[in-house]
């Protein structure tokens, strides 16, 4: 029931996305032709390469590289070269020692046998390691031709589910109870036992290409783990039981690695398509469509109070300040006419406040063009990691618009210290994320695993971000002080005038806490799928739904705030300008509720080390979204 469980909430959590893939199918990614050997030509070639890609678990943060383990190595190739974005997320891959022909079939064809004597120290660690990771259900993620190899099973209601990665293997309870992938053979039966999958059967499936001069496209990789203990590793058949490791073994275990490796002809997927299928074994859009008519009716619901405030009251109210012909008469006023000579006051702590609004400009566009060339296909799942660098790279080059927010803001505040001012903007948000970054960094690095940003990569963020990033925000910082400040309509007094006594909802506590509860309704189902895409390693890749969240999002957030902002300045509070930016800036903190309830109710991470990085991580994320809101 766990297993089914946990394939449905992964079925769930990688619902189909509401935008064909096929139709507008990756700018700059080209085809590769295969054709047989000895038909070999220019434009297409024979053998095809097998990459792995880091193992990672659903039950742990912590993911390996394939070089971690001890399984078959490739000799002597070379790593293709990968982009900030993999280097970030932890992506590793890696060449491997599984080569075939295209079109030529092999059957238990052997990689490699690896020997362990359990009395010999490194031999026993190794082996400790394998079991562990057997344990945590660490998962292969194959790659052929920039195509996830997948296993497809049968899951509930005869659906199919295709999952990018398999097990290395998996463990049979000392109380004779089969954990994650056990249930699918009825001979993984011995108790306290682990089974290691060291076979795989690889079915490739390809189109051929109208024009035959061309050759044919991968269309799809398939395989099925096996498990084998080969009785002649030289000459292994494939066959008899499986490949079992005793908890308690001592002496000799070897294990021998085995693959077979079919070809098929499959001329409904065209290539262009052929990400559909793993994406369309996740079913549930009809959750998207739900989550997004919520949100629209939070936006109508909110657009129509704020347009009644507008049109109603307000027109109504001028009309009446406007037939005033003595100004004694306004005098006796109440409501918000009567604050409008402290109403430009600037704010207590008016140098935070700018900089918050300078670095938020600056997540807010980079967020906007990020899911922008998302949804046009320039970063789906297969440009791997587009989107980090996409994201990393907008915002150093949005410096500027920060400065210059900053900047205009200050100066309209009356402030006269700019320098600290530009210092803070270029230092202050980026440093706290760099700072619980490189903590989180070093976690993973005593951990040794591949997650952990090499040295020279956290040098070349560090070198984008003082050599790029911070003179922009100088530049923007220069043209924001230099214009005049904001004029403002009305002159201030120069005596502040009295707050009287509130009501319990014109507070600013309560008024602030309200206020974040609008915009994170419109957003919490699609916080579930990111969530997932990040800790439980699923693919996301609806961004069209994401875009239209982001919108509605920046809606509600802007209409929350000028209402309850009409509010509170009826109520005669003149400080506004804090309240504004922490009213939809208090969604921040219902993603953070949120992610501590996820990770207690959805999550079976284990370990001190996971713990830790979660919760660092969804700090950083709880930080930009606090400054993106405000």
């Amino acid at each position: 029931p766990a297993m089914a469980l946990r394939r449905l909430l992964i079925a769930a959590a990688l619902a189909a996305a509401a935008l064909p893939a096929a139709a507008f199918y990756l700018p700059g990614l080209a085809p590769v032709n295969f054709c047989e050997a000895g038909k070999e030509k220019p434009e297409c070639k024979s053998g095809i390469e097998l990459f792995v890609n880091r193992l990672d678990s659903v039950e742990s943060v912590l993911p390996y590289e394939y070089t971690a383990f001890d399984f078959c190595q490739a000799e002597g190739k070379k790593r293709p070269s990968e982009n900030l974005g993999q280097v970030l997320f932890g992506e590793r891959i890696e060449p491997s020692p599984y080569r075939f022909t295209f079109n030529k079939k092999e059957t238990c064809k052997s990689v490699c046998t690896k020997t362990y004597d359990t009395r010999k120290p490194e031999d026993k660690q190794k082996l400790d390691f394998l079991k562990k990771s057997m344990l945590l259900n660490y998962q292969h993620h194959w790659i052929v031709d920039n195509m996830p190899v997948t296993w497809c099973y049968d899951v509930e209601d005869g659906q199919r589910f295709c999952n990018p990665g398999f097990p290395i293997g998996c463990y049979i309870t000392e109380d004779g109870r089969p954990k994650d992938a056990c249930v699918i053979n009825s001979e993984f039966h011995e108790k306290d036992t682990f089974y290691i999958f060291n076979h795989v059967d690889i079915k490739i499936y390809y189109h051929i290409v109208e024009n035959e001069a061309l050759g044919a496209r991968l269309v799809a990789a398939k395989l099925e783990p096996k498990s084998y203990k080969h009785t002649h590793p030289d000459n292994p058949d494939c066959s008899g039981v499986p490949m079992d490791i005793s908890n308690k073994a001592n002496g000799e275990v070897k294990i021998a690695y085995t693959y077979s490796v079919s070809f098929e002809e499959e001329k409904n997927i065209r290539w262009a398509s052929r990400w559909d299928y793993i994406l369309e074994s996740m079913p549930h859009t009809h959750i998207q469509w739900f989550s997004i008519m919520n949100s629209l009716v939070i936006v109508l619901f909110l657009s129509g109070m704020v347009a009644m405030i507008m049109l109603r009251t307000l027109h109504k109210d001028i009309a009446r300040y406007n037939q005033m012909d003595s100004t004694e008469d306004a005098q006796e006023e109440f409501g918000w006419k009567l604050v409008h000579g402290d109403i430009f006051r600037p704010p207590r702590k008016g140098m935070l406040l700018s900089v918050f609004l300078g670095s938020g400009t600056q997540i807010l566009i980079m967020t906007f063009v990020t899911l922008f060339f998302a949804c046009l296909g320039f970063l789906s799942p297969a440009n791997r990691g587009a989107l980090m660098t996409c994201a990393v790279v907008l915002w150093v080059l949005l410096g500027t618009p920060a400065g210059y927010v900053a900047a205009r803001f200050y100066k309209s505040f009356g402030g006269e210290k700019w320098k600290t001012n530009v210092l803070l903007t270029s230092f202050l948000c980026p440093g706290i994320v760099f700072a619980d970054f490189f903590i989180m960094n070093l976690i993973l690095w005593g951990e040794g695993s591949s997650a952990a940003i090499p040295f020279g990569t956290l040098v070349a963020i560090l070198a984008l971000w003082f050599c790029i990033s911070v003179p922009l925000t100088f530049i923007g910082a220069y043209f924001g002080f230099k214009k005049n400040a904001i004029e403002h309509p009305v002159r201030t007094n120069q005596i502040p005038r009295q707050i009287p006594e509130q009501s319990f909802y014109t507070k600013p506590l309560p008024g602030i806490i309200m206020g974040g509860i609008l915009p994170f309704g419109c957003i919490f189902i699609q916080l579930f799928f990111i969530l997932n895409s990040i800790w439980s390693h699923q693919m996301y890749y609806m961004f069209g739904f994401l875009f239209l969240v982001f919108i509605i999002l920046v809606i509600t957030c802007s209409e929350a705030t000028i209402l309850l902002c009409y509010f509170h300045l009826c109520a005669e509070d003149y400080h506004w300008q804090w309240r504004s930016f922490l009213t939809s800036g208090f969604t921040a903190v219902y993603f953070l509720i949120y992610a501590i309830h996820y990770f207690f109710s959805k999550l079976q991470i284990t370990g001190t080390a996971s713990t830790i990085l979660y919760f660092g991580y969804t700090m950083i994320m709880v930080l930009i979204f606090f400054l993106f809101t405000g």
